[in-house]
């Protein structure tokens, strides 16, 4: 399939896996860019910009194919080192960055002056409109349903990637409920070039995460994610569990009155690595998708890549080619 964002990447997919914390690293980003997908290492889930070097340099012996690298910019309790952060992927001769969070303008220059290709995460049409004026290549639309960030204005992706087809004149791809061909062919009738998968690529043999959560995905069904921290205008879809019911809870007391103070212990990375890594499911709060009420299964990369492309294919081909001969 060739779309602007293969040719773009260089990726012979258009599938893109979605930078996400403590789950990015080079065995899951490597196994996706050899499935001819573009595959994300987190860069901030690297404790320092020397750490992302080796990260890189281990993905570089894993994989010959593209990868790249995710930097959010978001309110954070200690400003990460972003030019040496920068600096780190340029010397490790990655050409493709994800950005998110806040706007990236700042880091823009440095990054296409070394020939970087900038996707730029969004939730709304206005912050893609304005990525694409500061320089971004890409942008990747996130609609309501997705797990982590989802914005504040709530708009699901049947009716924002339309609008940001009507807008935008760069490449874009869909993110936020994809899991599978259907969500691959929808996105590509609804005006996108491609997909990004997050939470589903989490349920996959080389997801470097606990065998706890990748099963609770499969266990989940659509009804299981939450909202947290609205009040803070910092809102995650996360999924349910005893730390978010609490957060709920506080919220629900504190109303706008409510302070990250208040939520840090349930919110921050040390229990979020309690449940990825050790499988403590109710340890912290862990960015999910509504899209958990489509895994059904943890194969690799490699067959859920190919699987998709074939069913897309018919699904083009038979299904909807189909329904014009009829």
């Amino acid at each position: 399939m060739k779309t602007r964002i293969t040719e773009l990447f260089g990726i012979e997919h258009p599938i893109i896996q979605g930078g996400m914390h403590h789950v990015g690293l080079a065995e899951l980003a490597s196994a996706v860019s050899n499935a001819g997908a573009l595959g994300i290492i987190t860069g901030l889930t690297q404790p320092t910009p020397e750490a992302l070097a080796k990260e890189i340099a281990r993905c570089r012996e894993m994989t010959d194919k593209p990868f790249g690298v995710n930097l959010t910019f978001l309110p954070s309790f200690k400003m990460p080192p972003y030019p040496e952060y920068i600096d780190a992927i340029i010397q490790g001769g990655v050409r493709i960055v994800e950005t998110a969070g806040r706007n990236p303008e700042a880091h823009v220059k440095q990054m296409k002056a070394a020939g970087i290709k900038i996707i730029h995460k969004c939730t709304s049409v206005r912050h893609a409109l304005k990525a694409q004026s500061i320089g971004c290549d890409a942008v990747s639309v996130d609609g309501f349903e997705c797990g982590g960030h989802p914005g504040e204005d709530d708009i699901p992706n049947m009716i924002l990637l339309p609008r940001a087809a009507e807008e935008l004149s760069v490449p874009f791809v869909a993110s936020g409920g994809m899991a599978d061909a259907r969500s691959l062919v929808a996105a590509l009738a609804l005006g996108a070039d491609g997909m990004n998968m997050g939470t589903r690529f989490i349920a996959t043999k080389e997801a470097p995460v606990h065998q706890n959560v990748k099963q609770a995905l499969v266990d989940a069904d659509e009804l299981q994610t939450r909202l947290i921290m609205r009040p803070l205008r910092n809102t995650e879809r996360v999924m349910r569990n005893a730390a978010v019911d609490k957060v709920l809870a506080i919220e629900a007391e504190k109303g706008a009155g409510t302070t990250i103070d208040d939520v840090r212990a349930y919110v921050v990375g040390t229990q979020n690595q309690k449940v990825l890594k050790e499988g403590d499911l109710d340890a912290g709060a862990w960015s999910c998708g509504m899209v958990a009420g489509l895994i059904h299964d943890i194969p690799s990369c490699g067959e859920l890549v190919s699987r998709i492309m074939g069913e897309a294919e018919a699904l083009i081909r038979q299904r909807l080619e189909g329904m014009l001969r009829g």
